[in-house]
C-alpha cells in the first residue's frame, strides 16, 4: 500500500466525543481533512453544529449531536443516529474530559466522582456502546485521550488534581486491557496522553504556572492548534495497523525528564 493511502481515511466514518471544542475540535478537523465523515458530540450542541458546518466545508459529511457520556441515553442516540447516517462506525475517539482542582484532603467525594465518571466510566460507556457495532463489523479503531498527567505524579503547587490523574491512569490501564480483549476481533485500541496544550481546561494552570511547566518541558513551548492532527490520524488510519494497547505522548518530552 502506497504511503498516501495509509493515511487516507477516504469512506471512513469517526465519531469525536468533546469534539466542540479544543483537541475534540483538532482531532476532528484533522480527520476530515483526511477524508473521513465526522460525528462531533458534546455536552454543548451548538458548538458541535459549529464544528460540523466547518467540516462540511472541508467537502466531507458530518453531524453534530449533543451527549453527555455519562448518560447511556445520550451514547445511545449517537450510535443510532450515526449508523442512520452513515451505516457504520470505523473510528470512535473518546475526548470529553473533565477535572477539578483540590488538594487530595479537601477533595469531595462528588467531585472526585464527576472527574471519575466523565473521563473513566465516560470512556468505558462510549466504547461498550460502539464496541458493539464493531465487533459486529470485525474491524474498528479506538482512540483514547489519556494525559501525561496519567503517567506520574504531579507537583501539588503546578497541579493539584488529584481526580484528573488518577482518572487518566485509569483510561490507560483500560486501554492496554480492551486493546488484548478485542484485538483478535479486529479492533484497535491505543491512547494519546497529550501534555500541556492551551485549552479551556488547561487556560488556568497555564496561567498560573506556565513557566514551570515550559521548564519541564524540553522542546520549551505548549502544544499548538495542529500537534494532535497527526498522532490521531495516525493511529485512525491503516498506518498504524501493527499497534494496539499503545500510549503515544504528545508533549514535548516532558514526560522524559
Amino acid at each position: 500500500m502506497h504511503v498516501k493511502e495509509l493515511f487516507d481515511l477516504t469512506g471512513k466514518v469517526a465519531i469525536v466525543t468533546g469534539g466542540g471544542r479544543g483537541l475534540g475540535e483538532q482531532i476532528a478537523v484533522g480527520f476530515a481533512e483526511a477524508g473521513a465523515d465526522v460525528v462531533v458530540c458534546s455536552r454543548k450542541l451548538e458548538a458541535c453544529q459549529e464544528v460540523s458546518e466547518q467540516l462540511t466545508k472541508i467537502g466531507v459529511r458530518s453531524i453534530g449531536l449533543k451527549c453527555d457520556v455519562t448518560n447511556q441515553d445520550d451514547i445511545k442516540n449517537v450510535v443510532d443516529r450515526t449508523l442512520e447516517e452513515f451505516g457504520k462506525i470505523d473510528i470512535l475517539v473518546n475526548n470529553s474530559g473533565a477535572t477539578w482542582g483540590a488538594p487530595v484532603v479537601d477533595m469531595p467525594l462528588e467531585a472526585w466522582n464527576k472527574v471519575f465518571n466523565v473521563n473513566a466510566t465516560g470512556t468505558f460507556l462510549m466504547s461498550q456502546a460502539v464496541g458493539k457495532v464493531m465487533l459486529e463489523q470485525e474491524q474498528g479503531k479506538i482512540i483514547n485521550i489519556a494525559s501525561i498527567a496519567g503517567l506520574k505524579g504531579s507537583d501539588p503547587k503546578l497541579m493539584d488534581t488529584i481526580g484528573y490523574n488518577s482518572s487518566k491512569g485509569a483510561v490507560i490501564s483500560f486501554t492496554r486491557d480492551l486493546a488484548v480483549k478485542w484485538g483478535p476481533h479486529g479492533i484497535y485500541v491505543n491512547a494519546i496522553a497529550p501534555g500541556f496544550f492551551p485549552t479551556k481546561m488547561s487556560k488556568v494552570l497555564i496561567e498560573q504556572g506556565g513557566d514551570e511547566f515550559l521548564k519541564g518541558t524540553p522542546l520549551r513551548k505548549f502544544g499548538s492548534d495542529s500537534d494532535l492532527k497527526g498522532v490521531a490520524l495516525f493511529l485512525a488510519s491503516d498506518a498504524s495497523n501493527f499497534i494496539t494497547g499503545d500510549v503515544i505522548e504528545v508533549d514535548g518530552g516532558t514526560h522524559a525528564m
